[in-house]
C-alpha cells in the first residue's frame, strides 16, 4: 500500500507539489514532445488511412471476410515477431534514428502499393507481400515510439498527460481520417489515399530528424534473447503488469476484431467506402470522448473496478453492434463502444508507463505494443468464423469471449480490483 494513502496529511501536499499531473495538456509545454506529437499527427493519420484503404482494396479484389483477416494477419504476424525484439533494440540504439528509418520503409511500401493500384496491375499477392514488409517496419515503429516519448518530457508527473495526448492523437485521427479517406476513395480510388499516406510518413521522418534528444546512456550489450527474457520475467513478476497486458491482449483480439472486419460488416447495409469511413469515424468520436472522460476517473481510488466495468460494458455493446438491424444504430453503438473501451485502454497504458523502469521501458512497451497487432490477428479469427457462418456471428462470438474473460479476471485477480488511481496521480 502506498505511503501516501496511509497519511492523509501528505496527500494534499503531494498533489500541490505536482499540479501539472492533473492537466491533460501539460506534456505539450515541452518543446520536443510538442514537435514529436504534431509530427505524429501525420504518421498516425497515415496508419489509419492505410488501414481503411487496404481493407477496401482487398474486399474489392476478393469480396471475402476471410481475406480481410488474412491481409490483417499478413501485417500483424511480422509485426508481433519483430515487436518482441524491437523493444530490445529500442533499449540499445538511438530511438529517434530507428523510428525515422521505419517511416521511410513504410513510405516506400505505400508508394509502391499506390503505383501498383494506379497502373492497374495490382494482384492480391501484391497486397499480402507489401503488408508483410510493412508489418516488419511497424514492429520496430510501435515499441520505439512508445519507449521514446517519455524521454521528451522532464517530469514524470506529466506522464499521464503524455499518455492522454498520445491517445487523443490516435483516437482523434479516427474521427477525421476515415471520413476523409472514405470520401477520397469514393472520388479518386485507393491509389490516391496510399500516395497521401506515403507522403505523411515522409513528413514524420523529417520531424524526427529535427528533434534534439539527449544521448542514450551507455549500456552493456548483452544477448538480445536474454534481454527479451528479462523483460518477460519482469512482467511476470510484476503481477499488475501481467494482468493488464493479458487483459489488453484479450480486449484487442476478441473485442476489437470488428475493426478489421468492418468492410464485410458494412456490406450488410449496402457497403461502400464512404459508409465504412463514417463507421470508423463513429468509433473515433467515441474514443476521443472517452479519452476526455477518463481523466475524471484516473485518480479514483477504485480505478481497477472502473477499468473492468469499462471493458465489460465495451464487450456487451459490441455484442449489440453485431446484432444491429440498422446502419445508423450501428453508428450509435460504435460511438458508445469507443467511449467505454477508452476507459480501460488509456488507464492501463498509463499504469504501465508510470510504473515501468526506464531501463526496461523499450522491452516492456515492446511486449505491450503487440496489443495493436492483435486487432488484425483477431480479424483472422473472426474471418474464419465468418466464412463458416456470418460476420455478425464472428463479431458476436468475440464479444462474448471477451465478456467472459473480464468476469473471470474480476473474480480472481485482486491486484486489479484494488488498483488505486491516486497512486498514478502522484507519479508512482
Amino acid at each position: 500500500m502506498s505511503a501516501a494513502r496511509t497519511d492523509s496529511v501528505d496527500r494534499p501536499a503531494a498533489q500541490a507539489a505536482q499540479p501539472l499531473s492533473r492537466s491533460r495538456f501539460s506534456a505539450l509545454k515541452y518543446r520536443q514532445f510538442r514537435r514529436f506529437w504534431l509530427g505524429s499527427m501525420f504518421a498516425v493519420g497515415a496508419f489509419n488511412m492505410t488501414q481503411l484503404a487496404q481493407g477496401v482494396l482487398i474486399f474489392d479484389l476478393t469480396g471475402s471476410a476471410l481475406n480481410l483477416g488474412i491481409v490483417g494477419a499478413a501485417t500483424a504476424g511480422p509485426t508481433i515477431l519483430v515487436t518482441l525484439f524491437g523493444g530490445v533494440l529500442a533499449d540499445r540504439v538511438d530511438r529517434r534514428k530507428l523510428l525515422a528509418a521505419t517511416q521511410l520503409v513504410l513510405a516506400a511500401m505505400l508508394g509502391l502499393l499506390a503505383t501498383l493500384v494506379a497502373t492497374g496491375v495490382i494482384e492480391v499477392w501484391h497486397v499480402y507481400a507489401i503488408a508483410v514488409v510493412s508489418g516488419l517496419a511497424t514492429g520496430l515503429d510501435w515499441p520505439t515510439r512508445s519507449a521514446m516519448f517519455p524521454s521528451l518530457i522532464d517530469d514524470k508527473a506529466d506522464m499521464m498527460s503524455a499518455v492522454a495526448m498520445s491517445s487523443i492523437l490516435w483516437q482523434g485521427s479516427r474521427v477525421i481520417v476515415p471520413t476523409f479517406g472514405g470520401l477520397l476513395i469514393a472520388a479518386f480510388g485507393t491509389a490516391t489515399v496510399f500516395y497521401i499516406a506515403a507522403a505523411a510518413f515522409v513528413v514524420m521522418f523529417f520531424t524526427l530528424m529535427s528533434l534534439r534528444m539527449p544521448e542514450p546512456p551507455a549500456r552493456v550489450i548483452r544477448n538480445p534473447f536474454r534481454e527479451f527474457i528479462e523483460g518477460v520475467q519482469y512482467i511476470r513478476k510484476t503481477r499488475i503488469f501481467a494482468i493488464l497486458i493479458l487483459l489488453t491482449f484479450a480486449n484487442m483480439f476478441f473485442g476489437m476484431m470488428y475493426i478489421q472486419l468492418m468492410p464485410a460488416y458494412v456490406d450488410i447495409f449496402g457497403g461502400g467506402a464512404s459508409k465504412i469511413g463514417f463507421l470508423f469515424t463513429a468509433v473515433g468520436i467515441g474514443s476521443v470522448s472517452g479519452t476526455f472522460l477518463v481523466g475524471k476517473f484516473q485518480s479514483a481510488p477504485r480505478l481497477g473496478w472502473i477499468m473492468l466495468a469499462g471493458t465489460f460494458a465495451f464487450s456487451m455493446i459490441i455484442l449489440l453492434f453485431a446484432l444491429s438491424p440498422s446502419y445508423f444504430l450501428a453508428m450509435g453503438l460504435a460511438v458508445a463502444a469507443g467511449i467505454f473501451n477508452s476507459v480501460f485502454v488509456i488507464s492501463s497504458m498509463t499504469v504501465i508507463q508510470v510504473k515501468v523502469p526506464d531501463a526496461l521501458r523499450g522491452r516492456v512497451m515492446g511486449i505491450y505494443s503487440i496489443t495493436f497487432s492483435l486487432i488484425s490477428m483477431g480479424g483472422l479469427f473472426g474471418g474464419i468464423i465468418a466464412s463458416g457462418s456470418s460476420v455478425r456471428v464472428a463479431i458476436g462470438v468475440g464479444a462474448i469471449i471477451l465478456g467472459v474473460i473480464v468476469l473471470f479476471v474480476a473474480a480472481t485477480q485482486r491486484e486489479i480490483r484494488i488498483l488505486d488511481g491516486r497512486d498514478l496521480a502522484e507519479g508512482g
